[in-house]
């Protein structure tokens, strides 16, 4: 039994059953033993692996996105850019080489911002960003920030925020709860609490008995929090995350430990603990600030910033096992199979803004149509010849060997 899960234990026995939002709460977050204020949890070595860390490719191209979109917003200065939630650090070193590349004056003028809660993970960041001529500021949260335009990126942020989880009963839907069996184990068990039957999705009226819905209210305050910043100082954002466009009745809380799925109830501070995110909820939040919001997959929002082309790029020069693994990297970042359809891009820009890509133009318009629990299968994309050098994207013509 971890030292967390004691500590649950002991805390259920005082005060009752708890809610799936506070026993995230407490499994990620607790100071003692919590998963992200004591663990590494990044990369190979860690329990996942996130985009940034699968290719160099990602973050240069959401910065391309964030240029673009301060660009195409007159390229007001002063101004933030910031990275919300950046794990170890590595998306926005990828984004600050960049920017030196692609316009100097603008990675000089511009302030760098980064919005990390955990001072330990605050550690780790300005480690991995020791060496960058352009040091960002640390901020705890998105209020903090200077009262300027606002350009701002969040990746795998939303998935980690509780969600609150309700079970269909004999009753009717009841909040889902953790409480102990006889044996002293923990386990999932239908509360007193109940919801609105307007918060429930559409097919929650013909779901089955034991059937789950999530709800993060969590989650759509903090898109209105960033959401009110780029409507009153102007600016965009964007957010990519695994999840579904559509809300729906399934249950997706997962625990991941040592890069392999875990039961959530198993080893409470030693494993990731996430549920998909609920897009719409997320766009419905950004445009009640007045704001518009498209929503595309990871793999079409890549593609359509000059994934192929720039990998081509990379590749041409390269021996032949250097071009597999620039092709291998495109194919988990974009691929159906792999985060392609499952991860989501959201961008949230001003009111009319003509920032692509975006479901307007034409480029989002592939976009699966996935739910809790869903499957989803398409046709893969052309395989890559990475001995022809492809057309590269302008915004890289500085950089277009950089490694990190």
């Amino acid at each position: 039994m971890t030292a967390l899960k004691t500590k649950i234990s002991r805390l259920i026995e005082a005060s009752g059953p708890i809610g799936v939002a506070d026993y995230m709460m407490l499994c990620l977050f607790d100071p003692e033993h919590g998963y992200y204020t004591t663990r590494e949890p990044f990369g190979a070595e860690g329990d996942f692996t996130t985009a940034p860390e699968i290719s160099q490719m990602f973050g240069e191209l959401v910065a391309i996105w964030l240029y673009s979109a301060w660009k195409a917003c007159g390229g007001p200065l002063p101004a933030t850019l910031a990275e919300i939630g950046p794990g170890r650090g590595t998306l926005m070193k990828d984004m600050l080489r960049t920017f030196a590349r692609l316009d100097p004056q603008f990675a000089a003028g511009i302030g760098f911002a980064i919005i990390e809660a955990s001072p330990r993970l605050a550690e780790l960041q300005k480690q991995t960003l020791a060496g960058v001529p352009t040091r960002p500021e640390w901020f705890g949260h998105v209020d903090q920030l200077p009262d300027r335009p606002l350009f701002i990126v969040g990746n795998e942020l939303f998935d980690a925020l509780p969600v609150r989880q309700y079970v269909k009963s004999a009753d009717g839907w009841r909040e889902r709860v953790i409480g102990l069996q006889d044996d002293g184990s923990l386990a999932f068990m239908a509360g007193a609490g109940s919801v609105d039957a307007a918060l429930l999705p559409p097919d929650a009226t013909s779901a089955s008995e034991g059937s789950v819905v999530e709800l993060a209210p969590a989650r759509s305050a903090l898109m209105e929090a960033i959401a009110a910043r780029l409507e009153r100082d102007s600016g965009a954002g964007l957010f990519i995350d695994y999840g579904y466009e559509r809300p729906a009745v399934g249950d997706t809380l997962q625990a991941v430990r040592r890069h392999a799925y875990d039961h959530v109830l198993a080893h409470p501070g030693e494993a990731d603990l996430t549920a998909h995110v609920d897009f719409a909820a997320l766009a419905e939040a950004a445009r009640a600030n007045g704001l518009d919001a498209h929503v595309m997959t990871q793999g079409d929002f890549l593609l359509a910033m000059g994934l192929l082309e720039r990998a081509g790029r990379l590749g041409a020069s390269r021996d032949a096992a250097e071009q597999e693994r620039i092709r291998g990297e495109v194919d988990r970042l974009a691929s159906p199979e792999a985060m392609g359809t499952l991860f989501k891009a959201l961008t949230v820009v001003p009111k009319g803004a003509a920032i692509p890509p975006s479901v307007a133009d034409g480029t989002g318009d592939k976009m699966a149509r996935t739910a809790p629990g869903g499957t989803v299968r398409a046709t893969a994309g052309p395989r890559i010849d990475l001995a022809k050098p492809l057309p590269h994207h302008p915004a890289l013509s500085k950089s277009d060997s950089q490694g990190r």
